[in-house]
């Protein structure tokens, strides 16, 4: 099983890691459910994962996603969900940031920042901006469909 455990600067390293499309496949944009897409680093020796969550009863709520190694959340963007709290007791309205902090992975959140995410209402866009966030240059090809 992969190490769930990595340090603050390894984490760091594979957010900011070039990341390309694992494969030519096409994605739906999912209109409720998950997709989860493949991606590698460009020498292809770290995998990764894009995941994009949209709940089924509020198709507004979406969580945009980034995990290195299957399992470690690098990066999570939550919108228009419950607001999150930190272990020390902090509570941060959606929407809001994950990103990994050594000795408690995805625990804690920020208020989203802006730049870079500069409309959290427009769902695409913050897809796109959030690919942007974790340095994927070459876009898996997902398909838009009906939003």
């Amino acid at each position: 099983m992969a190490e769930i455990d990595v340090t603050q600067s390894e984490a760091d390293g594979l957010l900011a890691m070039e990341k390309i499309r694992a494969d030519d496949k096409e994605y739906e944009y999912p209109t409720a459910g998950v997709v989860n897409i493949p991606l590698v680093s460009r020498d292809r020796t770290e995998s990764f994962l894009l995941d994009i969550r949209r709940a089924r009863l509020d198709i507004s709520k979406v969580t945009y996603q980034n995990r290195a190694r299957h399992v470690i959340v690098l990066v999570r963007v939550d919108l228009n969900g419950a607001p999150h709290r930190n272990p020390d007791g902090q509570e941060v309205p959606c929407p809001h940031l994950h990103r990994y902090r050594e000795g408690f992975a995805d625990k804690w959140a920020d208020p989203l920042p802006q730049p870079p995410f500069t409309n959290p209402t427009d769902l695409w866009q913050t897809l796109q901006e959030f690919l942007q966030f974790c340095n994927v240059t070459e876009l898996p090809t997902i398909n838009r469909g009906l939003f």
